[in-house]
């Protein structure tokens, strides 16, 4: 028997359900942070965000979202593609497993990058993360038969790099603060300021007008606006022109395939523990929901406040961010797995199995009723017009629409139509598309 004899996909009850609840669940959720990029000006997110909407309910929700979602869904899909590499390659486990497994996870990393490719440039979604995903797990293969204690540590050297460099900018901020107020008293006082004093008065108003509309701010604005106010093509070179000035340009991809390696490597840390997919007791994923949650919600919440102050003083959320990032998103597979050890929690969760199972085509469904329905100048052209609570209300909404064409979907079809084309391609063979009845879904 050939090694291509060894590999097929999974289907039916080999299917591990609870994956594809948490698979559904972080791509449906994810677009609660993805619509703001789609409804808004870029330039006010990463300006003063409160031009989008500040009234106590945007506040509210901002605060909200920033607190339980942002990060952790691109979190849970990065510990899923973890686990999800150790079911495809589990045949080769070994040092004598099947090069075919190998060849298949090289075709489908692949096929995924062009999917990608295709999100970013067909699609023109900017914030596409299929790029990302197989550009980090291109480096995976080497590194499944490493103990899971080795994968957490190695997993937590981003988040470690960032919590060091963040705090190397407290400290400095915390000084520069301590300069400012010394020289606000020599002030108060009629004294003459020193040198550094000056300085110090100088730095900090810089960074005071970081918060006010410069020209180069309200020149992007303007970019932005003429791109949604006019066709098609000055709407999606303006999408281009911002993926590759932003994710090349300033090398945002590069740290974002970093990232999601490291967290691909705890995915594959918690398969090894028996975590994702289930296999611990309900203590256990109680304890592990207390803990992670006590943590990255508390850190998390705190460094909203602090970002919504909207004054440079020091913020902890810079040495926090990433390690509170990665605990939110685990406290958010265990609560997962708690709710599914209960009757109740597999009945709330059962319309989410069959989002898991399309989650693929839902991710590029969504990002076309946003960006070409929605928001786009020959759609419904309702670009900026929202704040931060009504836009969470549409995302529902798609959200909503999402769960109910998935569960119709998985009533006929095998599989998602974006889910059948990359499995077709990466097996080199045409895949089932309609279901038989006396067939599950294939993986």
């Amino acid at each position: 028997m050939s090694d291509n004899a060894t590999v097929a996909p999974v289907a039916g009850r080999a299917r591990i359900e609870i994956l594809d609840v948490l698979r559904g669940l972080a791509i449906l959720l994810i677009f609660y942070m993805n619509i703001s990029f789609q409804a808004s000006s870029v330039s006010a997110l990463f300006g003063d965000f409160r031009t989008i909407g500040w009234t106590p309910a945007d506040r509210t929700t901002w605060i909200g979202l920033q607190t339980f979602l942002e990060g952790t869904q691109r979190g849970v899909l990065e510990l899923l593609f973890g686990a999800g590499f150790m079911v495809l390659t589990a045949k080769a486990m070994t040092p004598d497993g099947p090069v075919a497994v190998a060849d298949l996870f090289m075709r489908r990393t692949l096929w995924l990058l062009v999917f990608g490719l295709l999100n970013i440039f067909v699609v023109l979604w900017v914030g596409d993360i299929l790029l990302t995903y197989a550009l980090a797990s291109l480096f995976l293969f080497p590194f499944r038969l490493l103990g899971p204690r080795l994968l957490l540590a190695l997993g937590c050297l981003f988040a470690l790099f960032t919590a060091v460099t963040g705090a190397i900018e407290y400290s400095g901020r915390t000084s520069l603060v301590a300069r400012v107020e010394a020289a606000q008293a020599q002030q108060a006082t009629g004294a003459q300021l020193s040198a550094d004093h000056k300085a110090a008065l100088g730095e900090w108003q810089k960074k005071l007008d970081r918060f006010k509309p410069t020209a180069e701010t309200k020149k992007e604005l303007e970019k932005e606006r003429t791109a949604y106010s006019g066709g098609w093509l000055p709407y999606a070179q303006y999408m281009w022109n911002s993926w590759t000035s932003f994710f090349i340009g300033k090398g945002l991809l590069y740290v974002m395939v970093v990232e999601a390696f490291c967290v691909m490597l705890i995915g594959i840390a918690l398969w090894k523990w028996g975590v994702i997919q289930g296999q611990r007791s309900t203590r256990f994923y109680a304890v592990l929901l207390a803990l992670t949650y006590s943590f990255g919600l508390t850190a998390r919440y705190v460094g909203a406040l602090e970002i919504s102050s909207f004054a440079p003083y020091p913020k902890t959320i810079w040495i926090t961010t990433e390690f509170a990032r990665i605990a939110t998103s685990i406290g958010h597979v265990a609560l997962i797995n708690l709710l599914f050890k209960t009757g109740i929690g597999q009945r709330i969760l059962s319309p989410f199995k069959a989002c898991g199972r399309t989650a693929f085509s839902l991710y590029f469904l969504q990002q076309i009723i946003g960006l070409h329905i929605l928001f786009a100048p020959y759609g419904l052209g309702l670009w900026g017009k929202y704040g931060w609570a009504t836009q969470f209300w549409i995302a529902t909404g798609v959200i909503a629409l999402c769960v109910v064409v998935a569960n119709l979907w998985v009533l006929r079809f095998a599989n998602g139509p974006l889910e059948w084309a990359w499995r077709s391609l990466a097996y080199v063979k045409r895949q089932p598309f309609l279901r038989r009845p006396d067939e599950g879904v294939v993986a």
